[in-house]
């Protein structure tokens, strides 16, 4: 076990942190917009220490490439989900509950990875539309998907739910838009969750704040900046990791920079 301590808006060293090679043997994890970057470095890592990942995304194509990719690691066999998280229904979430019953007939962990940035103006000229786009991958469907999914999470010996925030979601900045705003929801709605949850020591639920990665989505927001300067995905999966697996027992409620 890692000594390895959290409080609030934690920040701690990741680099030292050496997971045990069967960390998250026998677990089953969703991880949601598992396509590219972080979502993918993730569902592969989760795979190697030992889960059984559940892909989540929106290109069956990219998910069944890293199915593809997870079975020839000799990891445990994956299973695909693909779901549009922007316009599913309430039966659809009903449907995945029932799939994953039946299938596994436990959670033992979600990352929810899958987010949109939409647009990079000020909160006077926002489009009302992609607000709702935005409002409704990053917030509405951490949170349907969570609820859906808790007789599940409650069927684990211990469960991790872990939601990604961003430096905007803890400090408000110009030109952010609904892309903050969301993410100061979502740390809201982890640290309610945890507290309403408290008394059930089966279940955590934390935050990850990934900082500045080489992603898609970081292009796009930085379109001038060097790629190259920023850290892989692959070189932050140790918060990924600590926090998925049972070296984070008693922590929950906490928002964490994996970049420390």
């Amino acid at each position: 076990m890692s000594d390895l301590k959290a409080s609030s808006f934690e920040k701690i060293d990741f680099k030292n942190y050496q997971p045990q090679h069967n960390l998250l043997k026998d677990k089953v994890i969703l991880v949601t917009g598992c396509g590219d970057g972080i979502g993918r470095a993730a569902a592969i890592h989760f795979a190697l220490h030992g889960a059984t990942v559940v892909l989540h995304g929106r290109n069956l194509k990219k998910l069944e490439l890293i199915y593809d990719e997870i079975e020839s690691l000799n990891a445990p066999q994956p299973a695909i989900l693909p779901l549009q998280l922007s316009t599913a229904s309430e039966n659809d979430y009903e449907e995945l509950q029932d799939t994953l019953a039946r299938q596994f007939g436990r959670l033992d962990g979600i990352l929810h990875n899958a987010g949109v940035l939409g647009e990079r103006v000020a909160l006077a000229e926002y489009d009302v539309e992609t607000w709702d786009h935005v409002m409704a991958v990053n917030l509405r469907a951490p949170f349907v998907l969570t609820q859906a999914l808790l007789p599940l999470l409650l069927q684990s010996k211990n469960a991790s739910v872990v939601f990604t925030s961003s430096g905007v979601g803890r400090e408000a900045r110009a030109l952010w838009g609904a892309y903050s705003i969301s993410k100061f929801g979502v740390e809201a709605m982890n640290k309610i969750f945890a507290q309403e949850f408290a008394e059930h020591d089966n279940i955590r639920f934390n935050c990850i704040n990934p900082g500045g990665t080489r992603t898609a989505m970081r292009a796009k927001a930085f379109p001038n900046e060097d790629p190259l300067t920023l850290p892989t995905p692959d070189s932050i999966m140790p918060a990924y990791l600590y926090l998925m697996g049972e070296d984070s027992l008693g922590i929950t409620g906490q928002s964490f920079d994996a970049q420390g």
